[in-house]
């Protein structure tokens, strides 16, 4: 049975698939890309998280979102239950070696130029679930978040989040937004816990909260021990140790879902079995210690 549960108005599974790693440097092919969304829709996944910001040295802007559109269009399930999540005020440049950089970009005027891009990019009449990717520092926050704020109203996307946020800036947001703010997307896994002040404060406000790397992610070193405890758990179940760690994730609360990376159909299959884990409270005890 597929874990589902309520982001604002939406059901969906809280396993949903991130769409990065299918359109960055180190991407699968096109076809093999395609092959992944497909495989995981037709498991049941009703939730893609991609943003304006995802593509590769060499490739258009917005392939991330591109790609989504394509992969919706040419599957034969029932897309009315899929739930599209973009975000914007993140970009990407490439240094003289190609190495990415990621400048913010949270100036309101170019906000809402990229809101209509992303509309245009996914193909839709309006975006379900349109997030603040990360705080542009040179623009006060709140400038930013009217911007998107006005996308709403304009119709350009239903619903909003915020990602990569503090408390003081939810707060922010939360002002601004008011009950059309559903959800938070911060970095948390076993190695980055540094979140769970607003993991816990979304759960008093009754807001989603989305994990994005929930496995560790691949774009930055870190240590692997630190999963040693999953991987006896999983060991002991007969899983992989990213089942583990994304139910564990998913256990923190009613609140939580998960959207890790894959580059294939194999391991975003195994990552949503998660979704059917259910941990005893001792092994909660043992991961959470």
């Amino acid at each position: 049975m597929t874990l589902n549960r309520n982001i604002g108005p939406f059901s969906t599974t809280a396993v949903g698939l991130g769409e990065m790693g299918l359109t960055i440097e180190g991407y699968p092919s096109h076809e093999l890309a395609l092959e992944t969304i497909h495989a995981g829709l037709d498991a049941g996944c009703r939730m893609i998280d991609t943003a304006w910001a995802y593509y590769a040295p060499g490739e258009e802007e917005q392939t991330g979102e591109k790609l989504t559109r394509e992969a919706l269009q040419t599957w034969h399930g029932p897309r009315e239950d899929v739930l599209v999540a973009t975000k914007i005020g993140l970009r990407r440049d490439f240094d003289e070696s190609g190495k990415p950089i990621w400048p913010r970009d949270g100036k309101p005027e170019h906000l809402i130029a990229y809101g209509k891009q992303s509309v245009q990019a996914l193909g839709v009449d309006a975006i379900d679930l349109l997030y603040m990717h990360r705080h542009d520092p040179e623009v006060p926050y709140n400038e930013s978040i009217e911007a998107v704020r006005e996308l709403l109203d304009q119709g350009v996307a239903r619903y909003a989040g915020v990602s990569n946020v503090t408390i003081e800036q939810l707060d922010v947001a939360r002002g601004i937004l008011g009950d059309r703010l559903i959800a938070v997307q911060n970095q948390f896994s076993p190695v980055h816990l540094e979140t769970r002040d607003v993991l816990d404060y979304c759960a008093r406000l009754g807001l989603a909260f989305v994990c994005w790397s929930p496995l560790g992610g691949f774009r930055h070193p870190y240590d692997d021990h630190l999963f040693d405890p999953f991987r006896k758990v999983a060991a002991a179940r007969g899983v992989s140790y990213q089942q583990v760690t994304l139910a564990w994730e998913l256990a923190q609360g009613d609140h939580m879902f998960v959207i890790p990376g894959c580059h294939r159909p194999a391991t975003f299959l195994d990552s949503f079995k998660a979704g059917d884990l259910e941990l005893t409270a001792e092994e909660l005890a043992q991961l959470s210690a």
